[in-house]
């Protein structure tokens, strides 16, 4: 019997993440025919990954393969769930983040089904961590997905804005040197929310012509990645098991 799949959603108090989260955890169950994949979140949303973990049984064997619904590694990942784990399943198998996945066609395809034109200049926007390390990831993703539509890309994070949102006017003024007569908004989330917004009204005081693209949401990319983490570990285990 293949081991469950249990996928970890930060968690929100806007009902659109909820609503996102259930489409990406049904997509996933579709694509894995036969595993049990449930669906929990790390705060504010119910079921509780803790709750989740402890509901099953604690054995060697019957440990599940848990999958950070994260596009960067950060505190939650290295600190939050693997205490979580430790607590309540020691015996699960914790994989890295979706976001270790590159997303680059998947965020590339939200900008052209926006509309994204030839003279637009691209802001990927992304949460923002106290992890360096978590940051430097986004970075990383800012520079595949310019190399990917020959344009400037600049990282701006929901969370660091500064004060009057320099990062924001930062960011645009250096795609408007660059040439960009347009200014596009590439949300690194998983889902719609209030970051996203924060960003995009800071960008709309500025601009009066912008373009924002959806989030990744259950692209197909992302579902493939979630499988991929899933199947690596079991895989893995399988060897391990063997030897």
């Amino acid at each position: 019997m293949s081991p469950s799949l249990v996928l970890v959603a930060h968690g929100s108090r806007d009902p659109r993440f909820g609503a996102t989260a259930r489409r990406v955890r049904g997509a996933v169950a579709a694509a894995l025919p036969g595993v049990e994949v449930v669906l929990s979140y790390l705060d504010l949303d119910d079921p509780l990954v803790g709750d989740v973990l402890a509901s099953g049984p604690n054995e060697p064997g019957d440990d599940p393969v848990v999958v950070p619904l994260l596009l960067s590694a950060g505190y939650h990942h290295k600190v939050d769930l693997p205490a979580i784990i430790a607590e309540h399943r020691p015996f699960a198998h914790q994989t890295d983040v979706i976001g270790t996945r590159s997303f680059t066609t998947a965020l590339a395809d939200r900008l052209l089904e926006a509309g994204l034109g030839e003279r637009d200049g691209v802001i990927l926007s992304a949460v923002g961590s106290s992890d360096e390390s978590a940051d430097r990831h986004v970075r990383r993703r800012a520079l595949e997905l310019s190399t990917y539509l020959h344009r400037p890309v600049e990282v701006v994070f929901a969370t660091k804005l500064g004060p009057n949102n320099r990062a924001v006017t930062s960011a645009v003024r250096r795609l408007r040197v660059a040439g960009a007569q347009r200014i596009a908004l590439s949300p690194y989330f998983l889902s719609a929310g209030l970051l996203i917004e924060r960003v995009e009204s800071a960008l709309d005081a500025l601009a009066d012509e912008t373009l924002v693209a959806g989030p990744l949401g259950a692209h197909p990319d992302v579902i493939e990645g979630i499988c991929g983490l899933y199947r690596t570990a079991t895989q893995r285990r399988t060897v391990i098991a063997g030897r």
